[in-house]
């Protein structure tokens, strides 16, 4: 927003409404923002894009992340939004399906595959037909468990142990995220190879992922909302869809699980982790179940 000429203090104000994790805070949250009459709101996924649509129609919504915004019902279509929410989509239901090719790339053994997700999350049922589909086309068994809330989390991996799953993967999601140094310990105790739907759980220790840059498409966003403070409808503005996904590593992870990551996959890596380090602390990574306004100054 700096770069755009927005400066804060000057001519732009922000307000932030943090959910800590907690997605059931988000509608409360969401109508605290529209009460501060704030003119643009950013969520930064599907249950806040859900929140933030329940509490306005009329203040623009701009979604920097997300799953398929026209199929939750967030827009019209990608071309012609037709509400008062546009942004960017982020595309975890086209990329779960490569996430678990690349996890049978790299454990070909592995038969039973453990399927993390949030029940909360309005794409949840569409991430579960994916996974499916992935699974069934590989020959692989698709163990759906359930984590909504953070207290689920350790029951989830009780189940995964007692199901006796040889691999697992972690749908991208925002209480996933915000819950990274917990799940991660979590993980780890089960001594299987996990995939992730976000970058940042890799840098926590985590296998791998496949996915689109989340603090990229959050800056992307930016664009959005610049042209929504000069003047521009969101109901005009198209919706675009991240193109670019990055394929991230952790060979320390890899060889503390006994795993040779294939050649083939090393060579189309976008980046190899080479090192533990600790979850990004970044406002943008550490709490996804978050909503902000942003409202001109004059």
């Amino acid at each position: 927003m700096r770069e755009l000429g927005w400066i804060e203090g000057k001519n732009v104000e922000y307000r932030f409404a943090y959910a800590e994790g907690n997605a059931s805070r988000l509608e409360n949250l969401a109508n605290e923002l529209v009460a501060q009459k704030v003119d643009v709101i950013v969520s930064g996924g599907a249950p806040q894009t859900r929140a933030a649509q329940r509490a306005t129609k009329t203040i623009p919504i701009v979604m920097a992340a997300g799953p398929n915004p026209a199929g939750n019902g967030f827009v019209a279509s990608l071309a012609h939004p037709g509400g008062n929410t546009t942004g960017i989509t982020t595309q975890q239901e086209v990329v779960l399906g490569k996430l678990i090719e690349i996890l049978h790339e790299v454990t070909p053994l592995s038969r039973r595959i453990a399927i993390v997700l949030n029940e909360g999350n309005p794409s949840h049922a569409e991430y579960w037909s994916v996974a499916q589909s992935a699974c069934a086309a590989l020959k692989l068994d698709a163990q759906l468990v359930v984590a909504s809330v953070p207290a689920q989390l350790e029951s989830a991996i009780e189940q995964i142990v007692q199901q006796r799953s040889q691999a697992i993967v972690v749908v991208a999601d925002a209480m996933y995220l915000a819950q990274g140094a917990r799940l991660q310990e979590l993980m780890q105790s089960t001594r299987l190879p996990v995939a992730y739907g976000w970058r940042e759980h890799v840098a926590a220790g985590g296998l791998f992922s496949y996915a689109a840059d989340l603090p990229a498409s959050f800056r992307y966003a930016a664009k959005w909302v610049d042209k929504i403070l000069k003047g521009a409808k969101p109901a005009d503005l198209p919706v675009e869809q991240s193109t670019k996904f990055e394929l991230v590593i952790n060979l320390k992870t890899a060889e503390a699980l006994g795993l040779t990551i294939p050649q083939s996959l090393l060579f189309r890596a976008d980046e190899v982790i080479s090192e533990m380090h600790p979850l990004v602390n970044d406002p943008v990574v550490a709490d996804q179940t978050r909503l902000a306004g942003a409202t001109c100054r004059s």
